[in-house]
């Protein structure tokens, strides 16, 4: 029987906690901005296993994992969508550490409306009107920003492209989201085992090095990278997909208002028509979805 199309209260809370964590991840990924991204990425994989198998145990879904890694074609597309998820938390990592938050920011405010860019050339579905208006607001918003630094924001496009074909792909792996990561996970852990390993060996490596925080920090990305992506999946459940994806804007309202007002990253008069120009194409984009939900 097909998941009712309604909101809970319970949904709504597991979405809103699942946004609020990663809203605040930037501060966590701050304090590592002295470790190298690709180290950190690989701790997000090694120590999310644990917690993603824990998960699909008491949800009783090993069977389907099981299933998935003994298929080619799981593997295959599970391998597509893991590199995908990986350039993402590489990009988004580097983009913390570095100075770009509000870079990060912009990508994800972005996503939405490359989604809907996407199905209309991939899937051919058809673009309402106002939807076409937020998808060319959002082009002129990234000119702008091209005219003023002279070069692409790579840094935005990179999270919106690597994240949205990401979605993307995500929604033609026949396993469940909670399945899906920790199959994603698991292709990935020799890789991030070996790099650990070498990194221990060569001594570049911070984690059980002889500083503790660092160590700490390493261990949680387990916990801060399956934890939201967890909790939003069962909050996906129990919402209407309008719900969530007005909802999708906390995460990065959050990252810019901490990029602006915490890390003193600086807001430049044409970033700011950019973001300008974002956030009336999102408007306009919320409310089309709303008016086609009511007509529906």
């Amino acid at each position: 029987m097909a998941p009712k199309n309604e909101d809970s209260m319970s949904g709504f809370f597991f979405a809103l906690t699942a946004y609020l964590l990663w809203g605040f991840l930037p501060l966590y990924m701050k304090a590592m901005a002295h470790i190298p991204p690709v180290e950190v990425i690989a701790h997000r994989v090694v120590w999310s296993v644990p917690i993603a198998l824990a998960v699909i145990a008491v949800l009783g879904r090993t069977a389907e994992l099981r299933a998935a890694l003994r298929s080619p074609r799981m593997l295959a597309m599970g391998a597509l969508t893991a590199a995908l998820i990986s350039v993402n938390w590489g990009i988004y990592v580097w983009a913390i550490g570095s100075g770009h938050a509000l870079d990060a920011a912009l990508g994800y405010y972005i996503n939405p409306l490359f989604s809907i860019f996407l199905g209309a050339v991939l899937l051919r579905e058809r673009i309402r009107p106002a939807q076409g208006v937020a998808i060319a607001l959002a082009a002129v918003a990234v000119a702008v920003l091209t005219w003023d630094a002279g070069r692409l924001p790579v840094v935005a496009l990179g999270l919106t492209l690597s994240w949205g074909f990401y979605a993307f792909l995500k929604k033609w792996l026949p396993i469940g989201p909670n399945q899906g990561f920790t199959l994603e996970v698991l292709i990935l852990l020799p890789l991030a085992l070996a790099y650990i390993g070498w990194r221990g060996l060569v001594g570049g490596g911070h984690f059980m090095a002889g500083v503790g925080w660092d160590t700490a920090l390493l261990f949680g990305c387990g916990l801060v990278t399956a934890g939201p992506l967890m909790i939003y999946a069962n909050g996906a459940k129990r919402l209407r997909l309008s719900t969530i994806a007005i909802m999708q804007y906390i995460a990065p309202t959050m990252i810019f208002l901490t990029a602006v007002f915490l890390f003193d990253e600086p807001f430049s008069a044409v970033k700011m028509a950019a973001f300008a120009l974002i956030w009336a194409a999102l408007v306009i984009y919320t409310l089309s979805m709303l008016q086609g939900r009511r007509q529906a």
